[in-house]
């Protein structure tokens, strides 16, 4: 009892932090951007879709192939920003979420047209298959892959929102575009920046997703709702807050759907109505 107790936890832990990788890039542009971007689900999935092709078809390494995953997603957050996001900055919330629900939609479509609608199969390293001994819990060795990811990329991120000149210049566009632009900031391609870092973890999650989640077309809608979850619950624009948020919400539903599997699903709405309803503004949220 207490072993299973052990692994699900273990489980619901590599779930959160995978959830908070591809999450904390839309955290990023709906709190320091204030744009609700619904497509962020299709960044991640370019970032899986470029990690199969280079696997597949190339026969690139898996780890190599995550930098790529990185990189692509990037560049393509990058484009769109400048080509069609950035004209929306200051329009209403319902036009962006309109026009990036289209988005979605536009990114399904080609994605079954390019590789059609079933799963993609990705074929892990030998040391990052079956199971390793941890304190005397048989854990998967790919799980506690992730959750060392994770912790990387989260201090790595902390660090430069937080302690770094470029950090700063985030906050700064955001609270007052126009004093930052008079003090000599660029607020235009730290925008753009942001964005293509944002996209890039969501496409680096899409990638290392791939043999948990899965992936296909329909990713982004998916998971869309999965990702609006994290950052609601965690609260926009913070780091932390979002990965706390991640780490509940992972534990409770894969122990939702291991001890009671019948009703497993609706555990992670029920726990994120309660947590709202007890902070509105999100765990770790600024008040407007």
């Amino acid at each position: 009892m207490l072993s299973n107790l052990a692994g699900v936890l273990f489980d619901g832990i590599a779930y959160g932090s995978l959830l908070f990788l591809i999450s904390v890039g839309l955290s990023v542009t709906m709190g320091l951007m204030n744009f609700i971007n619904l497509a962020h689900g299709a960044f991640a999935m370019v970032g899986g879709y470029v990690c199969v092709v280079v696997m597949n078809r190339f026969g690139m390494p898996f780890l190599l192939s995550l930098p790529l995953a990185f990189v692509a997603s990037a560049v393509v957050g990058l484009v769109l920003e400048r080509v069609l996001y950035r004209r929306l900055y200051k329009s209403s919330h319902l036009d962006q979420v309109l026009f990036s629900i289209g988005l979605t939609f536009m990114a399904v479509a080609a994605a079954t047209y390019v590789w059609g609608p079933t799963q993609q199969p990705v074929n892990l390293p030998l040391w990052l298959r079956g199971q390793v001994s941890l304190l005397g819990l048989d854990v998967g060795s790919y799980r506690l892959f992730l959750i060392g990811v994770v912790i990387v990329i989260t201090f790595a991120l902390a660090y430069l929102i937080e302690r770094t000149r470029f950090g700063a210049q985030i906050r700064a566009s955001v609270d007052n575009s126009i004093a930052s632009a008079g003090l000599g900031i660029n607020v235009s391609r730290v925008f753009s920046l942001t964005f293509a870092l944002g996209s890039g973890l969501a496409g680096l999650g899409g990638g290392l997703g791939i043999d948990v989640l899965g992936l296909d077309p329909t990713f982004p809608i998916k998971y869309m709702v999965y990702f609006l979850l994290v950052v609601a619950v965690g609260g926009a624009g913070s780091i932390k807050g979002p990965l706390v948020a991640a780490l509940i919400l992972g534990i409770f539903d894969v122990a939702g759907k291991y001890y009671v599997p019948s009703v497993g699903a609706f555990v992670i709405y029920a726990l994120m109505v309660v947590l709202l309803i007890f902070f509105p503004a999100g765990l770790m949220g600024k008040k407007s």
